[in-house]
Formats: structure tokens, C-alpha cells, sequence
């Protein structure tokens, strides 16, 4: 497969495919490993990188690693060898459970990175955990320059991981490099600048948009942008699971399948185990990968990021990955939805309000 000359680019969908390689360039790491993870299972998958980590730590790499506080179940304890040997681990805002509990605590980091030594980067959907090894995920590593501009955006985080109140200043920008555009996003119901990118994209979509995400609860601007893209001729497939790992979410997007059905949205659920992985495609011009799910928690409330691009060879990839997903997929069932209990029905409407929080 032809690469660009200046990076090198793999998109895995199998965790059993992608823990193996992102391990062996933990092992090769010379200057830095730098973790950004929602979550770091309490098990042995957790454990098996923080046993490499630990160990590269020993060899004089510089690590630092932020961790959800909600959603990493971790014992801070575990990290005692680590820390001996120099290592930084950081938990991302503590749960305050007597000042603004809701509020505060509800802004979580669900972002998901790797880099190391300034030449290699993982960014994408998955979580590391061994629960997780079963789920179709999208994580693209890439080899190359724009590493560095990773390492920025991380470090920027891993300085905010502590604070509860941040001012305009804190706001983070778009960074641009070459054919890259990452997109960073801090909790707000006014600024959310990944679902600006995704509404603007579809507004210029000229024959095709795909979305897998597991968790499909767009907003009334996204659920315009999508019906309009259908009204003037565009392809719009939307892949999910048919079963995710948060059940309420899965009531609740029941109460709009009969709206995207009328407006032409192609709903396709993957059957085999959870779809957790995150994909944007274009007019298979323009990709977006990264951790944002397309549901108002993820644009509202947590620290995101995704990556936004132009090239060829990321897209081919991406195309693969979808034609795969598709076959275990089943199309959504118009007549059959109609029939859903009537205690589903009941539930979702209860929940509806509360979309934003799941």
C-alpha cells in the first residue's frame, strides 16, 4: 500500500491486532511514552502495560501518563514502582463529592492517546481493558512528523488535569500541520468546536457520509445537517451496534429511529459484539477519527479529541474497515420498530431529557 513520504499510517478495528503493536513500541521507546487514557483497566491488560511501561520507566524513558478519575478503576498504589523510577501519573479531576457534585464531576477526559519519542502516535476510539478485547474499535497509529504537535496537545491537558474552572484562555485550538487538522474539544454547551467540524463537513457533503460511533444521539443541528444532506441527494449510512455497553442510550436513540428513517438515514446495526469504534467519512475525501462520540455527552461535557485529514491512504484503509463492519451488520427495521414493546417506548420517553447525560 502506497504511504505518504512523510508518515506512515495503520488502522486497526481488532483489539487482539492492535494491543500487540502498541506494546512493542512501548518496548522500543527511547525518549518518552505519554498516556492519555479514559480508562486503564484494573486487570491483566492493565496491568500487562503497566508492567512495560514500569519497566521502559526503569530504563531511563521519560513517561507520563493521565488517567480519567471516573473512569479508570486503578489503584493509585499500583503506580508506586512507577513513580520510584521517576514516572508521572496524573488522575484527571478528582470526584469532589461536596462542591457542585454534578456539575464538576460530569466534565470527564474520554480522550484516548499514545505517543512516543516524537515519531509515533495512536489516536482512536478504544479504552484499555480486557473487557473491551471482543469490540469492533478504530485506532489509527501513525508514524512521523506530526507526533510532536501530540505531544503538545497532551502536555497542555496533563497541566489542566486538576482544574474545575477554566477561563477563555484555557479554550483550546485547532491545530493545523500538513494535510492534519486535530480538533480538541473542552466542555461546553456553546463552543463545541468537534461537532462544528462534523456539521460543516456534512453541509459540504456532495455524495456520501459514514458515521460508525456506538452511541448515535446527534443534536437538532446535526439531525438537520444529516436530513438536508438526504433532501439534496446524499448518502448518509449510519453504523451502530445493536446492543451497546450502556443500555439507556439505546432506549433513548429508539425515540429518533423514525425520524432518520423518514429523512432517509441509513441506520445498519453490527450484531457480532459492541461497535465502540468512532469513523467520519466524506465523499471518501475527508476522514475524522478520534474519541468524540456523536451524541450530545461527548460534545457538551468531556475533553475530546480527533484527528481530521485528507489522505488517500487513511481512507482506503477506512473504506476496508467499513465494507467489514457492514457484513455483520442488519439495516434497521421500520415495521419492526413500530412494534417495540410499549415498556421500551415508555422508558425512552422518560430518559429523553436526560439524553444529555449518557
Amino acid at each position: 500500500m502506497k504511504q505518504d513520504a512523510r508518515h506512515y499510517f495503520k488502522l486497526y478495528s481488532r483489539p487482539r491486532d492492535f494491543h500487540p503493536a502498541m506494546l512493542a513500541d512501548i518496548a522500543s521507546a527511547h525518549t518518552y511514552i505519554y498516556m492519555e487514557y479514559y480508562r486503564l483497566g484494573n486487570d491483566p491488560m492493565g496491568m500487562q502495560y503497566l508492567d512495560a511501561i514500569t519497566q521502559k520507566c526503569k530504563e531511563g524513558v521519560k513517561v507520563k501518563i493521565l488517567l480519567d478519575d471516573w473512569g479508570t478503576a486503578i489503584p493509585q498504589m499500583n503506580f508506586n514502582l512507577l513513580r520510584a523510577y521517576g514516572g508521572e501519573v496524573r488522575y484527571f479531576k478528582k470526584i469532589r463529592f461536596f462542591i457542585d457534585f454534578f456539575t464538576k464531576n460530569h466534565r470527564r477526559n474520554h480522550r484516548k492517546l499514545l505517543i512516543i519519542d516524537d515519531e509515533i502516535v495512536y489516536i482512536g476510539s478504544p479504552n484499555i481493558t480486557e473487557y473491551s478485547l471482543d469490540w469492533r474499535e478504530s485506532q489509527l497509529r501513525i508514524e512521523g512528523q506530526v507526533a510532536p504537535l501530540f505531544r503538545k496537545a497532551f502536555l497542555a491537558n496533563h497541566k489542566l488535569y486538576n482544574q474545575y474552572i477554566f477561563n477563555k484562555l484555557s479554550y483550546k485550538k485547532t491545530i493545523n500541520f500538513q494535510d492534519f487538522e486535530i480538533v480538541q474539544d473542552l466542555p461546553s454547551i456553546y463552543r463545541q468546536q468537534v461537532k462544528k467540524h462534523f456539521e460543516k463537513l456534512i453541509q459540504k457533503a456532495k455524495y456520501e457520509v459514514v458515521i460508525e460511533t456506538p452511541y448515535f444521539l446527534p443534536g437538532y443541528k446535526l439531525r438537520r445537517a444529516l436530513s438536508r444532506a438526504t433532501a439534496r441527494g446524499v448518502k448518509v449510512t449510519v453504523m451502530l451496534p445493536l446492543h451497546s455497553d450502556v443500555r439507556a442510550v439505546d432506549l433513548i436513540r429508539a425515540k429518533y429511529m423514525g425520524y432518520f428513517y423518514t429523512n432517509k438515514i441509513h441506520i445498519h446495526y453490527y450484531t457480532p459484539t459492541n461497535l465502540h469504534s468512532k469513523l467520519f467519512l466524506v465523499d471518501d475525501e475527508v476522514y475524522g477519527i478520534g474519541s468524540s462520540n456523536f451524541d450530545y455527552r461527548s460534545f457538551r461535557y468531556q475533553y475530546e479529541i480527533v484527528l481530521f485529514g485528507r489522505h488517500p491512504e487513511v481512507i482506503e484503509q477506512m473504506r476496508l474497515h467499513i465494507a467489514e463492519t457492514r457484513k455483520y451488520c442488519v439495516p434497521f427495521n421500520y415495521e419492526a420498530w413500530l412494534k417495540r414493546p410499549r415498556l421500551e417506548k415508555v422508558i425512552g420517553w422518560m430518559l429523553l431529557p436526560f439524553r444529555h447525560l449518557f
